[in-house]
């Protein structure tokens, strides 16, 4: 038997409801919560994946932006505001 599961209540666009019901009546997913728990997983799957790929990035440029830099990178994306 499988680990014991844990009910929540999460809220989410009807429409989104609508396509995820429709992807269970045709997909290997049997449940509504069944789909939610997958997708929940690829998502921690993608978040571990990202910190890696950006943690790489950092290494390959030196490492993160020093406080001079993050201002110098505010003042041009606030188009030469201090």
């Amino acid at each position: 038997m499988g680990r014991q599961k844990v009910r929540v209540t999460v809220t989410i666009d009807p429409d989104v409801l609508t396509q995820v019901k429709s992807s269970i009546k045709s997909g290997p997913l049997r449940s509504v919560s069944a789909y939610v728990e997958c997708a929940v997983k690829n998502q921690l799957v993608e978040d571990v994946n990202y910190e890696a790929m950006l943690a790489e990035m950092l290494e390959a440029t030196g490492g993160p932006l020093t406080d001079e830099e993050r201002a110098e990178a505010r003042r041009i994306l606030n188009g030469g505001a201090p």
